[in-house]
C-alpha cells in the first residue's frame, strides 16, 4: 500500500508549466497551419478564424511559448525570427529549459509564408501590449508595417488590418500618437491603391481618431470629405466611423439609417470602448421612432 503511494507521488507531474505551455503551443501551430492553409488557398475567412482563435488565446500566451512557436513558424535564425525574439522578456532557467525541450522536438517551417511572418508579429505584439511593455510593442509594430508595405496580397489584408490597430494603439498609451500621423496617411493611399478596402477602411478610422484625439477636427472634416465611401466590413467599424462622423456633425442619423438598421446594431455586441457612444446615440434615435 505504501509502495503504491510512492509510485503515485512520483508519477504526478512536478511542473505545472509543463503540462501548460504544450496545449497553449498546440493551439498555436494549429493556427499557423491555418493561415498557411489560407496562404495557399486564398481563403480569407480562414484568416479570419486564425484571428478569432487568437484573441481566445491571448491570456494564455507565454514568452516562453512564443519563443517556441517562432521556432516553429519561422526559420531559425532568420531576420524576422532574431527581431521578434529579441522583442520577447527574457525567461527564467525553468522556462528555458521547458523551451528548449519542445522546441527540440519539433521542426521549423523550411520557408515562411508572408502570411505567416505577419500572423507572428501579431501574435508577438498582442503579447507585448497585454503586457504593457509598450517600448518593445511599438518597435514590433512599427517592423511590422515596414514588413506589410512589402506584401500585395488579398490574404494578408486581415492580418494588416489588426496589425494597423494595434500600431496606433501602441502610440496612444504612451502618448505619442502625433508621430504615426504621416504614416498611417501613406498607409491609407497604399491600402487605397491596392483596393485594400478592409485595410483603408481600419486605416480611415484611426486617422479621424488620431486627428479628434488632438481637437484637429477641421483635418479630420477635410479628411473625411475626400475619403472614399465604403461598406463597412463589421459591425463594430461601423459603429466607430458613425460615431465619429457624428462629433463631425455631418452623419444624419434620422434620414441615414431606418429604425430596422438600428434596431439590429442595437443589439449586437460592440467590442470597441469608442462605440458606447454609438450606443447611446443610437437608442435616443430608437426612441424617438417609438
Amino acid at each position: 500500500m505504501t509502495q503504491d503511494v510512492e509510485m503515485k507521488d512520483q508519477a504526478a507531474p512536478s511542473n505545472p508549466l509543463a503540462s501548460s505551455s504544450p496545449s497553449t503551443l498546440h493551439h498555436l501551430k494549429e493556427i499557423a497551419s491555418l493561415v498557411e492553409t489560407a496562404a495557399y488557398d486564398r481563403e480569407i475567412r480562414r484568416i479570419l478564424r486564425a484571428v478569432r482563435l487568437t484573441m481566445a488565446l491571448r491570456r494564455k500566451l507565454k514568452s516562453s511559448v512564443l519563443s517556441a512557436f517562432l521556432s516553429f513558424a519561422l526559420t531559425p535564425g532568420s531576420e524576422a525570427h532574431t527581431r521578434l525574439s529579441s522583442y520577447l522578456p527574457k525567461e527564467d532557467e525553468h522556462e528555458m529549459e521547458v523551451d528548449a525541450a519542445t522546441s527540440a522536438a519539433q521542426a521549423p517551417a523550411k520557408h515562411s509564408l508572408p502570411e505567416l511572418e505577419i500572423y507572428c508579429y501579431l501574435v508577438v505584439l498582442i503579447f507585448l501590449v497585454d503586457q504593457k511593455k509598450y517600448n518593445e510593442a511599438k518597435a514590433c509594430s512599427s517592423a511590422g508595417i515596414a514588413r506589410v508595405k512589402n506584401v500585395n496580397n488579398r490574404s494578408v489584408d486581415v492580418l494588416a488590418a489588426r496589425l494597423y490597430f494595434y500600431y496606433s494603439l501602441c502610440y496612444e498609451l504612451t502618448g505619442d500618437l502625433a508621430e504615426i500621423r504621416g504614416n498611417l496617411l501613406a498607409l491609407h493611399r497604399i491600402a487605397t491603391l491596392r483596393r485594400d478596402e478592409l485595410g483603408r477602411e481600419t486605416l480611415l478610422n484611426l486617422l479621424l481618431r488620431n486627428y479628434l484625439h488632438y481637437n484637429l477636427y477641421d483635418q479630420a472634416e477635410k479628411l473625411r470629405s475626400k475619403a472614399p465611401r465604403f461598406e463597412a466590413h463589421s459591425i463594430s467599424s461601423f459603429a466607430d466611423t458613425s460615431f465619429t462622423w457624428e462629433r463631425l456633425g455631418q452623419f444624419n442619423w434620422s434620414t441615414r439609417m431606418p429604425k430596422s438598421v438600428s434596431s439590429k446594431l442595437l443589439g449586437k455586441p460592440l467590442s470597441r470602448p469608442l462605440a458606447s457612444g454609438f450606443s447611446v446615440t443610437n437608442g435616443q434615435l430608437l426612441s424617438d421612432y417609438c
